[in-house]
């Protein structure tokens, strides 16, 4: 399969046609280990090390899309792993900021990055849990690690007004994608789709 083929798959449930050329445009081999470039365009999670894994492109687009991202948006991207979803992100907004608690992921991110041509994606080794204070706010989060019971606070907190984040939840054994948005009153969260991430640790 290539980035083409995974596209007119991915048409099945992505409607927004932005978030599907930004699919098409990342080189998604370039965030694979080598033995798995045969499988890069594959529709499927990929394991990167560490108990890690590139996540499904059907997830990620489904996450991307429910962000709404402008291209002014910053951008806040949790748990970035691979870099892969930070580099779909990267091309629908202003910028990305990705935090990665594994130091070995993190540099291997930014490599693949600049490889891929990205330029407007930072990688910080850091706890994403608490975020990135000292950028915030941002008009867009994104988990790709799943919380138990509740988004942290700290994420929430750093969320732009009219903002929106995304992030599996996981309360005992139902987990999915939960959508925050942040309004004049307050914050508005709803429930989505059953998924399956690693934990955010």
């Amino acid at each position: 399969m290539d980035a083409e083929a995974l596209v007119s798959k991915l048409r099945a449930r992505i409607s927004d046609e932005r978030v599907l050329a930004a699919v098409r445009s990342v080189p998604r081999e370039h965030f694979v280990a080598p033995e798995q470039a045969a499988s890069a365009y594959d529709d499927a999670p990929l394991p990167i090390g560490n108990g890690q894994t590139i996540s499904q492109p059907t997830v990620v687009a489904r996450m991307c899309e429910l962000l709404e991202l402008v291209g002014t948006d910053r951008v806040l991207d949790v748990g970035t792993g691979s870099g892969y979803h930070a580099a779909v992100l990267s091309r629908l907004c202003a910028h990305v900021w990705g935090v990665e608690r594994d130091r070995r992921l993190a540099r291997n991110a930014a490599r693949a990055l600049a490889a891929a041509g990205i330029d407007n994606v930072t990688v910080i080794a850091g706890d994403g849990a608490l975020g990135l204070p000292e950028e915030a706010p941002f008009d867009a989060i994104n988990v790709a690690a799943t919380a138990r019971r509740a988004v942290p606070s700290a994420l929430e907190e750093q969320l732009a007004l009219g903002g929106r984040l995304v992030a599996p939840v996981a309360r005992g054994d139902d987990e999915r994608l939960v959508l925050v948005c942040r309004r004049a009153k307050g914050l508005e969260r709803r429930a989505l789709e059953p998924v399956r991430f690693v934990p955010l640790r």
